[in-house]
């Protein structure tokens, strides 16, 4: 039984040790282990809210928290269900700084801590221990900081422990979820704090059928992106309660967004039939201050039945590979091995860009990117002056990035063609304001990977190739898709940061296009299958 003790004045020097660690830390760090702590008062009202649905039902209590962190919902626990309700307490932590503090904080409270690694911990099998109370925020570390072998060894033992096949894109909280629910005793109570992203995106889909068809889901609550009481951590997140326990036929979730888990903006209820055949989680609930939409029914047209849609460039270093025209010309670069290209979204103030007659936008700045495929022995000869651009390249690193060093030769770009139609790929827009631009590209100019590139396509490139005044219907129909569109295929991050990707772009509802040109319908392209 764990011993009483002065929970708040332990909780008041967590809180001070936490700074600390947190301080030692750089943002680009944090970023990349994915520690990001848990604030006590939302750890509690989580705490509180699944004791009002779990009741007495699992007592006594055996909690467990794979990422224990400085112990933040462990404090959280004792506050809520005390000391006297808690048989045994588990936390895991693979950071020793954290692991040490947690153990100086609480061993006297009662919390064992285990320093190792939890996804190794449940697959040895190493704890003797079934807890019946989960309450964690696991660390959100993206795909991209998991190596090749490590997300392969993740992969094979969610399939081996749920069943379930885990897409390589996924963070490595949905691998703690996962398997931490497996390890958790029957019937047992679990709340994670985790990011929003897998609502709406296709590598969330395991996690999204896990939850409404393994579990039962009682509560989704969606932080309000915009929200400025919160850090950067929980603007983009989700509070998930469940039981362990196999979904009635009948059972109905309930989605909550914005304000706080106590008293959400707005409260919805979802049926599992529905829930299992939505492909965006985050347009529940359905209400006025939920701006997020779907825009196209599943059979209806979509953008993507007209327009092959497209990722800009990625350069590998845009501040060495795009220079002011002017001073590429100054510089002698040829003309054959620099093109146009645009400024980043930021700064291009127009909508709809003409161009001079060498094809380059007609802006303040027009830009221009090296893009060569000469090898370096013939360009050396044939071109000085850019070869002697390129060799400044080793002293400022440039040659050492990733994407620059799978290149050959490291100069030459990613290939695209000038896009008639752009849309900006990321931005911030609430209400009627839309989070991305649309722009009309009259020019040759290419962009980077802040747009998406639009290219008509089939019977659409068909009728703009035989009257070329119909771009300005088209640029006005693009125009006309709403914000709540737009956010709702999109997905949302911290501080109410809007992307689109696209796929997701694709998918938004083209039926203005059919209605403005019936025939359309008779030829369109099921391009979808290809963006998923």
């Amino acid at each position: 039984m764990i011993v009483h003790h002065q929970n708040n004045s332990i909780e008041a020097r967590r809180r001070v040790v936490q700074e600390d660690l947190d301080s030692r830390r750089s943002g680009g760090d944090r970023n990349r282990l994915g520690q990001f702590a848990t604030p006590n008062d939302l750890a509690v009202e989580i705490a509180r809210y699944v004791l009002s649905v779990a009741g007495n039902s699992f007592h006594p209590i055996r909690f467990a928290d794979p990422s224990i962190g400085t112990g933040s919902f462990f404090s959280a626990a004792l506050s809520v269900f005390g000391s006297e309700g808690l048989e045994r307490a588990v936390g895991i932590e693979l950071d020793p700084a954290f692991s040490e503090a947690a153990r100086d904080l609480w061993g006297n409270a009662g919390l064992e801590v285990v320093r190792d690694d939890f996804t190794r911990v449940v697959a040895d099998g190493s704890i003797r221990f079934s807890p019946n109370l989960i309450l964690a925020n696991p660390p959100y570390v993206r795909h991209h900081h998991l190596g090749r072998g490590e997300k392969e060894r993740l992969q094979a033992l969610a399939y081996r422990m749920t069943g379930l096949e885990v897409s390589g894109l996924a963070g490595l909280y949905v691998y703690f979820l996962l398997l931490a629910t497996a390890w958790m005793e029957d019937g047992g109570y679990a709340a994670w704090l985790i990011p929003s992203e897998f609502m709406d995106v296709n590598y969330g889909e395991a996690l999204k059928y896990f939850l409404t068809n393994r579990v039962t889901l009682i509560r989704v609550h969606r932080f309000d992106p915009g929200d400025i009481q919160f850090g950067d951590a929980l603007v983009s997140s989700v509070v998930l309660v469940f039981r362990k326990a196999a979904p009635s036929s009948e059972h109905e979730v309930e989605f909550t967004f914005g304000g706080s888990l106590g008293s959400p903006s707005s409260k919805d209820r979802v049926s599992l039939k529905e829930l299992r055949c939505s492909r965006k989680w985050t347009m529940y609930p359905v209400h006025a201050k939920n701006d997020r939409r779907i825009s196209a029914d599943a059979e209806g047209p979509r953008l993507g039945d007209l327009f092959r849609i497209q990722r800009g460039i990625a350069t590998g270093s845009n501040s060495f590979f795009i220079l002011d025209h002017s001073d590429a010309n100054r510089r002698g670069l040829p003309d054959p091995y620099i093109r146009p290209i645009l400024p980043s979204p930021r700064h291009l103030k127009v909508t709809v860009v003409d161009a001079d007659e060498a094809g380059y936008p007609l802006i303040d700045r027009p830009l221009c990117l090296i893009d060569c495929d000469l090898p370096e022995r013939i360009l050396k000869d044939r071109h000085p002056p850019l070869w002697e651009y390129l060799q400044t390249a080793e002293s400022l690193g440039i040659k050492d990035g990733y994407l620059v060093g799978k290149r050959t030769p490291w100069y030459k770009q990613e290939q695209r063609a000038p896009a008639p139609f752009l849309c900006t790929y990321m931005g911030r827009g609430s209400d009627l304001k839309r989070p991305f631009r649309f722009i009309w590209n009259r020019s040759r100019a290419i962009c980077t990977n802040l747009y998406l590139m639009l290219y008509p396509t089939h019977e659409l490139a068909v009728l703009l190739s035989r009257d070329s005044s119909l771009y300005a219907d088209v640029f006005h129909l693009l125009n006309q898709i709403t914000a709540s569109e737009l956010r709702g295929e999109g997905r949302v991050y911290g501080g109410g940061l809007n992307k689109i990707e696209p796929n997701e772009l694709g998918r938004v509802s083209a039926w203005s296009f059919i209605r403005q040109w019936p025939h359309l319908s008779h030829t369109l392209h099921r391009q979808g299958n290809l963006f998923d």
